[in-house]
């Protein structure tokens, strides 16, 4: 059964079970709710979600689980030499997609898919029908193992189906089981949701342990091939896939480090000022303008101002100030990527500290104009202070876009990995190295492709010590306040 006929289903079992457990709950009450412990929606809600919950969980599960446990199996049926190479999993999914189509659209038969001892004439044609052309060169066992994991999906796609319509139905009835006049509905509907409102709230702790464990053993992969000495103070960065690579990350967190302080050296300010303008001196009028029109900038692609760094703001640098400076020659500089991406900031310190002043309670400003203070002393003494641990938060948001910004850093900046002062000399930044060693045909046990999750899990890692540095900080203030 197609994955969207098995959800209908179930949103159509669940849509029944709630009216027919909210109606046998007046029934065996004998039409008087009153007798009921609970309200009879609840009723209708504890089929509902004893229909939903357990066969939805199943079902997302068996949809994570699946394709993994069949690639294993299938990987383990291929020669070892074969299995070595990822890129022939990869074969095998096509040409599994392929047959899938060709049976589907009824250009083969089952007979024919299955008929690889006359050769591979027949699937050839029958794909090319379909769309799906095969290489010159087909390895017999590629397409032995796209059957297998073609047979292995229907078989599994089969009993995903039985197995979630069947949990469905028996949480249909056991519900419908439990409906009588002392049965709690309220408090287990509401246990119920509260678990689904857990489960909710780890989802964001579960992504970042996922996002950690995935790259940290990749990292150690890496690790066990390159030096670790090397990575981490060596001052060359030279991938080679022939060997000798020089895989020095400090070239590329100069730069980053160097682009980023810049980009803040631009959004701070410009969008801490209009912050504090928009709150506390612009009319109501121009605060229902502006605000709108600075945050339009938020939703800019960041691909839109790589290109405006790359045909503007780059010649502009360099025809200005470079050139007639001595400084450099190109367009594509530290200065231009810095500038373009703090423009890119602004609405993000500018947006969040504006919220962040207005929650300053009135009451504070009032005592310090009760005081004899004027605007701006009112503003840098009382105001700001206060506000402080939402404004670091502001800007170490600004911060970690800066840090992870690729497409900006990719157009104006360049992509040499060098460590220089001159802020107007081509650099580039681990974020766009991560997706050059990633990109193209490239061997994933290769210590020049590992390295991307090298570079990531250091990212990270920086990225973490920044939050708790700024927790520590904001903490600190925070006392005076409290």
């Amino acid at each position: 059964m197609p994955l969207i006929w098995i959800f209908a289903s179930l949103l159509a079992l669940g849509a029944v079970g709630y009216a027919m457990g909210r109606r046998r709950a007046v029934a065996v009450a004998g039409g008087d709710a009153r007798r009921l412990h609970s309200l009879p929606n609840y009723y209708g809600l504890n089929v509902l979600l004893a229909v939903l919950v357990p066969s939805f969980g199943v079902l997302f599960a068996w949809m994570l689980m699946q394709p993994m446990l069949i690639e294993h199996s299938v990987a383990a049926g291929l020669p070892a030499v074969t299995a070595e190479h990822t890129l022939v999993m990869s074969d095998v999914r096509r040409l599994a997609e392929g047959l899938k189509t060709a049976i589907a659209q009824g250009a083969m038969s089952g007979d024919d898919m299955r008929a690889l001892a006359t050769g591979d004439g027949t699937i050839r044609a029958a794909l090319a029908a379909v769309g799906v052309a095969l290489g010159s060169e087909v390895e017999p066992v590629v397409l032995i193992a796209a059957q297998s994991y073609l047979a292995k999906t229907q078989t599994g796609d089969v009993l995903r189906t039985i197995v979630v319509i069947t949990l469905a139905v028996a949480g249909f009835y056991w519900a419908m089981g439990q409906t009588n006049t002392a049965f709690r509905a309220r408090n287990t509907v509401e246990r119920a949701v509260l678990v689904m409102l857990m489960a909710a709230a780890s989802i964001a702790i579960l992504t970042t342990v996922g996002i950690v464990f995935s790259m940290l053993f990749e990292t150690i992969n890496f690790f066990g091939q390159y030096q670790i000495a090397d990575f981490f103070f060596s001052t060359t960065w030279s991938p080679n896939f022939r060997g000798n690579s020089q895989l020095g990350i400090l070239p590329l967190l100069w730069g980053t480090l160097y682009i980023s302080i810049i980009a803040l050296l631009v959004a701070v300010p410009i969008g801490l000022y209009a912050a504090i303008y928009l709150s506390e001196y612009a009319a109501a009028k121009t605060r229902a303008i502006a605000k709108p029109l600075i945050e339009v900038l938020a939703g800019i692609p960041t691909i839109v101002y790589g290109l405006f760094a790359l045909v503007t703001v780059g010649p502009l640098l360099r025809d200005y100030f470079a050139q007639p400076m001595g400084w450099g020659e190109s367009g594509s500089s530290v200065m231009t990527a810095g500038l373009v991406m703090g423009i890119m900031l602004i609405p993000f310190v500018s947006s969040l500290s504006d919220d962040i002043i207005n929650a300053v309670p009135q009451t504070l400003r009032d005592g310090s104009f009760g005081l004899g203070a004027t605007k701006s002393e009112t503003i840098r003494q009382v105001v700001l202070p206060a506000a402080l641990p939402g404004i670091v938060g502001a800007v170490l948001l600004a911060a970690s876009r800066a840090i992870g910004e690729t497409m900006i850093v990719v157009l104006g900046a360049g992509a040499a990995a060098r460590m220089d002062l001159n802020p107007f000399e081509a650099m580039t930044t681990v974020t766009v190295k991560i997706v050059s060693q990633l990109t193209g045909d490239t061997d994933f046990a290769a210590p020049e492709t590992l390295v991307a999750f090298a570079l990531g899990l250091t990212l990270f890692a920086i990225t973490l010590v920044l939050n708790v540095i700024a927790l520590i900080i904001v903490r600190t203030y925070r006392e005076h306040y409290e």
